[in-house]
């Protein structure tokens, strides 16, 4: 069977984005064929995959600069996975929690998500800029439970999604990069505008710092408005950016 050829497997992973994403889908298969063999099932070629190419994988530190910030945001198209891209760029929050998102969460001008839907199994609250509810806006059905996918059970089409976007990104010249960089960059041009990180922890839902440990079991403030405000003040900084323009909200003082 040509699955057993070892041109197959690496021609396979070669197509895949990522090289984590390659390496985790070349362990399942090593995996898999071990326990074949293992079972008696005759691979006249052995695991083949344990000999292809293993990538190095880049260390998780990658934020976009503004150029590509900019790149990224204006090859999106006015389809759901431009959209989600646009959302997670402008909240932060993971591909998950704005690719299943339900009109039901949206309310009051903020995403109410669930424990159940997010990782650290508490509720969470995502204010939502001008930018992010015009956005929102423009998928609204009457029909619909789920904000964005084709037959509303959510958004899946991922793989298909990030590719149509890298092709149309070529010209930029932008370097490898992952849908889990724009939350890294929102965190990340957030404390360059001023947010303190308590805040920036509470706008990501992270459960460390300030909210770990002993510390979170007596803290339970949720900083809504400041997460408004910071949320506000990112945006503004985004769009200024994709605009070209000066932004409109000055960055916050530093104690």
């Amino acid at each position: 069977m040509w699955l057993f050829r070892k041109k197959n497997i690496s021609d396979l992973l070669d197509s895949l984005n990522g090289d984590a994403t390659r390496n985790r889908v070349r362990a399942n298969l090593s995996t898999f064929f071990s326990w074949a063999i293992k079972k008696g099932i005759d691979l006249s070629r052995g695991n083949v995959a344990s000999h292809t190419e293993k990538h190095k994988e880049n260390s998780r530190t990658r934020v976009l600069s503004h150029g590509e910030l900019k790149a990224i945001w204006n090859a999106c198209r006015d389809n759901a996975f431009g959209a989600i891209v646009k959302l997670l760029l402008l909240t932060g929050q993971r591909k998950s929690e704005i690719g299943l998102l339900r009109w039901d969460e949206v309310r009051d001008e903020q995403v109410l998500l669930s424990g159940e839907r997010t990782k650290n199994k508490r509720d969470h609250v995502v204010p939502l800029s001008d930018a992010a509810k015009t956005i929102l806006d423009k998928f609204r059905a009457d029909s619909r439970r789920y904000v964005f996918g084709r037959y509303d059970t959510g958004f899946q089409g991922w793989n298909a999604g990030k590719k149509e976007l890298d092709a149309r990104l070529a010209d930029d010249a932008l370097s490898y990069w992952t849908l889990h960089d724009l939350r890294r960059t929102v965190a990340t041009g957030m404390a360059d505008l001023g947010v303190q990180p308590h805040i920036i922890e509470a706008v990501l839902n992270h459960i460390s710092g300030h909210k770990g440990g002993v510390a979170g079991i007596y803290n339970r403030a949720t900083y809504d408005k400041e997460k408004r405000e910071a949320l506000n003040l990112w945006a503004d900084h985004v769009m200024a950016k994709v605009e070209g323009r000066a932004a409109k909200v000055l960055p916050l003082k530093r104690a």
